[in-house]
């Protein structure tokens, strides 16, 4: 796959670190390959220590000359650091931007001249390289730059491409989804505590379970709702458990939680869908 040659991580908090990490361990780069920054003086340190990296406060100079720039930064400071890195960027440098709710042309307007741009949204799992990352392109990108993030991203996990009206859905299912799995694990967890089961063994019992099922779902490919009759067997306790579910409306439930965060991630930029 493309990978950039020079690649720079404006914003390396623990979702750059991750992206980074990932990199330098599959041997994709080398430390002398990446620039990053950060916006605190006294994390420039503790990140040039930990990846090895060239760290500064520095954005422009940063992205000066590399041939993939990722915007990492918080949501509401892309506008700002957009029109920061703008007057140094050349028209073959690809922008890749991991802030929730900021469009494509929210960036290209901010830009000089038509840029390639791609937005992707990954997860947290990406930092123990689980994570899922969603992308898309821009006006002015193209296959080949979508296939490069799609490299660079595939380090720390799977990706998927998507059309950009999907991407606020991605952001809510796959990006917000874990904090949603999170309470699951725990309530699962809370159950084996309340039936005697030691913390510690329960949670492991949950989380590890969660695990199986998904890698199920994975790699047989089969609907959920099949995997799901497998277990339920006629008269058997999974039945009853299931009811319990469906008359505390659990599906019901997360489905919303999904669709108010996807609601939320539109609103979150001020004017970043135009």
């Amino acid at each position: 796959m493309p990978y950039p040659k020079q690649l720079a991580v404006l914003g390396v908090g623990k979702l750059g670190e991750a992206l980074v990490s990932g990199l330098l361990k599959q041997g994709r780069l080398h430390p002398k390959d990446i620039r990053g920054t950060v916006a605190h003086p006294d994390h420039v340190a503790r990140v040039k220590k930990g990846l090895g990296i060239a760290v500064s406060r520095d954005n422009a100079g940063a992205a000066r000359g590399a041939d993939m720039v990722i915007l990492a930064v918080k949501p509401q400071n892309m506008d700002a650091v957009v029109r920061e890195i703008a007057p140094v960027l050349e028209p073959h440098q690809l922008l890749v931007s991991v802030a929730t709710g900021a469009s494509t042309s929210f960036i290209q307007q901010r830009l000089a001249g038509p840029q390639p741009v791609v937005r992707a949204m990954p997860n947290t799992p990406a930092i123990i390289n689980a994570g899922m990352t969603g992308l898309c392109a821009g006006e002015h990108a193209k296959p080949k730059h979508l296939a490069m993030a799609e490299a660079v991203f595939g380090c720390v996990g799977l990706t998927v491409q998507v059309d950009e009206y999907l991407m606020d859905a991605v952001t809510a299912l796959s990006a917000s989804g874990p904090a949603f799995l999170y309470v699951v694990i725990e309530s699962l967890a809370e159950a084996g505590v309340k039936l005697g089961i030691p913390r510690d063994v329960s949670t492991l019992l949950a989380a590890q379970t969660m695990l199986g099922a998904a890698r199920m779902t994975l790699e047989t490919r089969s609907h959920p709702a099949l995997l799901k009759d497998s277990v339920t067997t006629p008269a058997g306790c999974t039945v009853d458990g299931l009811m319990e579910l469906e008359e505390g409306k659990l599906r019901v439930t997360l489905i919303k939680a999904v669709v108010k965060a996807a609601e939320r991630a539109r609103d979150l930029v001020p004017g970043a869908k135009g």
